[in-house]
This record gives structure tokens, sequence and C-alpha cells, in this order.
């Protein structure tokens, strides 16, 4: 009787292993946009994907310790084209909440103990002229905390803070 939630990106990808697998089989210098679009990484009609400006994707893809003969290609190429190359950041996740522990003590707010499970995933593709060069992806394959929140004057316990509140 406890609620049940869920939390999700929408897309193609059931588990993190699923996005991930999908992007890798996206092969630089080969693969273009219409074949990621086919794999689920869609940059055109996706709500999960973020173009991310030339400035803050070599902030993070290129190191100032680390020599640029050292990047990878697809990287180097992007940045000779400069404006000409484009990123795009992929998120997907999905994070179920379950909470847990007595009916009653939860309904009256004494305690609530919500167990939150899931995976975050986030692949990077760098496109020039309609050409994916270079792709990578990050994320947490499993997502896994757990919230217990006490009150120990149970369903009085937010009174006092909705009468501060009243009277301001």
């Amino acid at each position: 009787m406890l609620p049940h939630g869920r939390a999700e990106d929408i897309s193609l990808f059931r588990t993190y292993a699923d996005a991930q697998a999908a992007l890798e089989r996206v092969t630089p210098y080969r693969d273009t946009l219409a074949d990621a679009r086919a794999l689920g990484f869609d940059v055109g009609d996706s709500t999960n994907v973020e173009e991310v400006p030339y400035p803050q994707w070599v902030g993070v893809l290129v190191h100032p310790n680390v020599p640029l003969d050292r990047a990878d290609i697809g990287i180097r190429d992007c940045l000779a084209a400069e404006l000409g190359c484009r990123a795009y950041r992929f998120r997907f996740s999905r994070i179920e909440e379950d909470r847990t522990g007595n009916f009653v003590v939860d309904f009256l707010n004494f305690r609530r103990i919500t167990h939150r499970h899931g995976w975050r995933f986030e692949g990077l593709m760098l496109v020039r002229d309609g050409v994916v060069l270079f792709r990578n992806h990050g994320g947490q394959p499993h997502v896994e905390y757990v919230e217990d929140r006490r009150n120990p004057l149970g369903p009085l316990q937010g009174i006092g803070e909705s009468s501060v509140r009243a009277l301001n």
C-alpha cells in the first residue's frame, strides 16, 4: 500500500548496457547521423539530447596538460573544423522509487524509507558534415540509495514550518 514511482528519460533503452552497446555500434568516420538515429541517438527529434557549444566541449575533451597529438583523431579533426563540428550529449536514465517499511508509520509521517534504484547514461558524439568523428560514454550503470526520514512529531512535524511561512 506504500507508494511506488518511476522517473525515466524516454528512450529506446531499457538498461545502461543497452545504451552503451548501441553507442559503441556507432563507428567513427563511417557512420552518419542517420545511422546514429537508427540506433536510438536522434539529434533532431529527441528530448534527451543537448547540443554542446564549441567552447564547452573543447574544455571537457582537451586538457591543457595532455599534448594534442595524444588526443583521439576525431577530437583533433573537430578542433581543426572549429565551428564546423557539432557536439551532441545524450542523457538517458531510469530510476525507480519504492517506499518500504510500516504503512501506518509512513502514512502518519513518523518515518519514511524510500529506496531508489536504476541507472543513468550519458553519451557524447562529435559530428562534422553529418559524419560521426568521435563518440564516448559514461554515467552510472547502477544507481542505488536509500533515504530514511524520521519525524518525531509525525503529522505535526511540518506545522511549525507552515506557521512561520504564513506569518511572513
